[in-house]
């Protein structure tokens, strides 16, 4: 009998949950408070094991489906990341790189300036979901009126 995909991902995630208890119980048995480093240090390289995972399953399997559903799909992919890539491009040349208030110590200036870049595009972010939520109300507002 042939399994299905739904029944392969079910499988797939359920050994993956069986690892995530294991790290997570290794770590509770070595010792969290004598030996941190080892216990901690093996989650968070998990954690970049299932951050790797999703992000490969999302691009894999997203992008078959796609492809196979829409045949413009790639094309369409590949503006939006050009987009982001633009986007990103830009607020790094208009970030400051200022100095960190309060610290002795300052970082190098190519720190300074990815971390503005970081700072403003999540100001862009939000300002741009804050903005969406109220227009899409307003539009919604709009249509509805009887």
């Amino acid at each position: 009998m042939k399994p299905t995909y739904s029944k392969i991902i079910k499988g797939i995630l359920l050994a993956l949950i069986v690892l995530s208890v294991a790290v997570f119980a290794f770590g509770w048995i070595y010792g969290y408070e004598t030996n941190g480093s080892v216990a901690v240090d093996a989650l968070f390289i998990w954690a970049y094991v299932m951050l790797g995972i999703a992000l490969v399953s999302i691009v894999l399997i997203g992008g078959v489906i796609g492809v196979l559903n829409d045949k413009k799909f790639l094309v369409k992919v590949l503006g939006v990341l050009a987009g982001t890539a633009a986007l990103c491009a830009i607020v790094y040349f208009i970030s400051p790189g200022a100095p960190a208030v309060g610290i002795a110590e300052q970082p190098s200036d190519s720190t300074l300036k990815l971390t503005d870049t970081i700072l403003n595009l999540t100001y862009l972010c939000g300002g741009v979901a804050i903005l969406s939520i109220i227009v899409g109300s307003v539009v919604n507002a709009i249509r509805n009126r009887k």
